[in-house]
C-alpha cells in the first residue's frame, strides 16, 4: 500500500450510467495523480454519522484538467445500501470525505499479445483506467503511458441489460467487448464464465466481481494453465488493515494464512486464494 491521505473533495458530478448505477466524479488533484487503476478510496458522507463507516470504491478513472494533468477521479458505483442510496443523491458543489489511494494496483505484467478481462455485475469498475494503462494510451501514478498488452478483450456479465453500465467506455477506450447476461436480454444468455470459456484462451486473466465468478475463473484459468489475478470485492470497515474485518484465506509455504483485502490486496493471484 502507498502513502494516503484523507481530504474532502467538491463533486464535479453524479450521473446515471444504468439502472441504479451512477459515475461520480470528484476533484483531487493529489489523489488523482497518485492513484494507480486496482487502489481503491474509501469515501463516506462527511455531514452524516449514518452510516458512520466510509466504504470501498475502486477507481474508476482519472479525470484531466486542461492541461491535460490528473485533476481529479471517477468511481462507479451500484445502489445497494444506506451509503450508495445517499451517495445517488449527491449534487455538483457538494463534498465528500475520500482517503486513499489504498491497496496495491495491478501488477505489472511483461508483454503481451491479448489479455482478457472479466467482470460480473459491478466488477468492471476497477477496469477502465487499467484498459487505458494497458494499452499505452493513459499513464497513471506519475508514470508515462507505455503500452503493455496488444490486445485487450473486455467480457462482462450482468443479470440483465438495463444493469449493463460503462460499456462505451470501454469500446471508446479500445477494448473488444463480450457481453452476457443471465436472462439473455443482451448478449450471451448464461454466465460470463461460459461465455469465455467458448473462446480461445488468452495469454493472462484479470477477473473482478462476485466470488462464485472469481471461483468459476480461477478454475477456468487453471483448466487453460493461464496466468489469472483477480480483485476481491470483500467489505471493508477501516481500508488501513487495522479492523481485520476484510481476511481472506490464502496458500503459504507452510498452509495457508489469513491476509488483509485492504492491504495485501485488493489483487491476489488466483491460485493463491483459496475457495470455502
Amino acid at each position: 500500500m502507498t502513502g494516503f491521505a484523507h481530504t474532502l473533495a467538491p463533486v464535479i458530478e453524479n450521473v446515471g450510467l444504468a439502472r441504479g448505477t451512477y459515475r461520480l466524479r470528484v476533484h483531487a488533484p493529489a489523489l488523482a495523480q497518485a492513484i494507480r487503476p486496482g487502489q481503491f478510496v474509501m469515501l463516506r458522507l462527511p455531514d452524516s454519522s449514518d452510516p458512520l463507516l466510509g466504504r470501498p470504491f475502486a477507481l474508476y478513472d482519472t479525470y484531466l484538467d486542461e492541461h491535460h494533468q490528473p485533476a481529479g477521479i471517477d468511481i462507479v458505483y451500484l445502489v445497494v445500501g444506506k451509503l450508495t442510496g445517499l451517495l445517488a443523491h449527491v449534487h455538483s458543489g457538494d463534498r465528500v470525505a475520500l482517503w486513499g489511494p489504498l491497496g496495491n494496483g495491478f501488477p505489472a505484467l511483461p508483454a503481451l499479445e491479448h489479455l482478457a478481462l472479466v467482470a460480473g455485475g459491478i466488477g468492471q469498475t476497477p477496469f477502465l483506467a487499467y484498459l487505458r494503462e494497458l494499452l499505452g494510451t493513459r499513464g497513471y501514478g506519475g508514470d508515462a503511458p507505455r503500452r503493455r498488452v496488444d490486445r485487450v478483450s473486455l467480457y462482462y456479465g450482468v443479470r440483465t441489460q438495463e444493469l449493463a453500465a460503462g460499456i462505451e467506455d470501454f469500446r471508446t477506450a479500445g477494448a473488444t467487448v463480450h457481453l452476457a447476461s443471465d436472462d439473455g436480454s443482451l448478449g450471451f444468455k448464461g454466465f460470463v464464465t461460459q461465455l469465455l470459456a467458448q473462446h480461445d484462451a488468452p495469454q493472462h486473466l484479470v477477473g473482478c466481481g462476485p466470488e462464485p465468478m472469481l471461483k468459476a475463473l480461477a478454475n477456468l484459468a487453471q483448466r487453460w494453465t493461464v496466468p489469472c489475478h483477480l480483485s476481491l470485492e470483500t467489505p471493508m470497515a477501516c481500508g488501513l488493515g487495522i479492523c481485520f474485518s476484510c481476511v481472506t484465506r490464502v496458500r503459504t509455504a507452510d498452509g495457508w494464512d489469513y491476509k488483509r483485502v485492504c492491504v495485501e490486496g485488493p489483487i491476489f493471484e488466483a491460485a493463491q486464494l483459496i475457495w470455502e
